[in-house]
């Protein structure tokens, strides 16, 4: 009689017959490769509170001899001296990220729910079209994107800075892929024979079922906002960004060069913040974007 091979459970699960090495061996590598990418980030820290001395020492040095927090306080300092109230650059960087990255969400989740779930003639060229437009950087559309905001009178304003960025093409890509293999057609054609609208079906049941993609989009396009420097739109220094603040008050030479390394760790702390609460529903994103029924 054969012998029936028993299923490893844990925590009531059935997970993968795989041998206790096979697993160490497994969680050894993933604990390496997860120490060698925050290894950037680390060295980041530690040139963040190095004095000058070490900061320019040959050869450099991975680790802090004389750990400082001058740094910081030089950055602080010189963010005092900005003419305009270093708190604008920071309310404008807010709103840019705040109001760009909520209107990317929606009009990108309307969008790839009507291309994913709505069948109208064209579908699939439009399609098309939206993945094309992914190959091409947006230099390329730079000369046309300002011709038609100077056209509607929003140069120089924040509008300028946010409105394009609804139209991003990743984000549409991303939740039309999710939903594809995430969504269940016979779940929303329940909803519709229940007497739900297409708004309603679409709110609260395709975008619950869809958070882990809509998170992610969050954390990608808060990051890129929120690092956003000087742009071809924005003149006037009071309506002009955290980041664009930080480099000009950076590129005083040499001697700044601590206020350099501290303002770094100062910019990445939110998008590490964001990722950080989200970062199980990026995963489980990144592992159902291709897969089919």
């Amino acid at each position: 009689m054969a012998k029936v091979q028993k299923l490893r459970t844990r925590k009531h699960r059935v997970v993968l017959n795989r041998s206790r090495g096979g697993d160490a061996g497994i969680s050894f590598f993933l604990i390496l490769m997860g120490i060698f990418m925050f290894l950037p980030m680390l060295y980041t820290i530690m040139q963040s509170l190095k004095p000058l001395d070490e900061l320019w020492a040959y050869p450099p040095k991975f680790y802090v001899v004389s750990p400082t927090l001058k740094n910081f306080t030089d950055l602080f300092r010189l963010m005092n001296t900005a003419w305009v109230p270093f708190s604008r650059y920071i309310f404008n960087t807010v709103i840019i990220s705040v109001c760009g990255t909520f209107g990317n969400l929606l009009f990108g989740s309307m969008a790839a729910y009507a291309f994913s779930k709505i069948k109208f003639p064209g579908r699939n060229m439009m399609f098309q079209l939206v993945v094309l437009s992914l190959m091409f950087h947006t230099t390329v559309s730079a000369i046309a994107n300002f011709i038609i905001m100077s056209a509607l009178g929003w140069v120089d304003t924040l509008l300028a800075v946010i409105i394009p960025t609804w139209g991003s093409t990743l984000g549409l890509y991303l939740m039309k892929q999710f939903m594809d293999s995430t969504v269940s057609d016979a779940v929303l054609e329940s909803a519709r024979l229940d007497g739900a609208r297409e708004l309603t079906t679409f709110w609260r049941i395709a975008m619950p079922m869809v958070k882990p993609a809509w998170l992610t989009l969050i954390v990608f396009s808060f990051k890129d906002l929120w690092n956003m420097g000087a742009t071809i739109y924005i003149y006037s220094e009071e309506l002009k960004t955290f980041a664009y603040a930080i480099g000009q008050i950076l590129s005083g030479g040499i001697v700044r060069s601590g206020a350099a390394a501290a303002s770094t760790v100062v910019m990445m702390i939110v998008p590490i913040a964001v990722f950080i609460i989200s970062q199980s529903n990026i995963i489980e994103t990144m592992g159902s974007s291709g897969m089919k029924d």
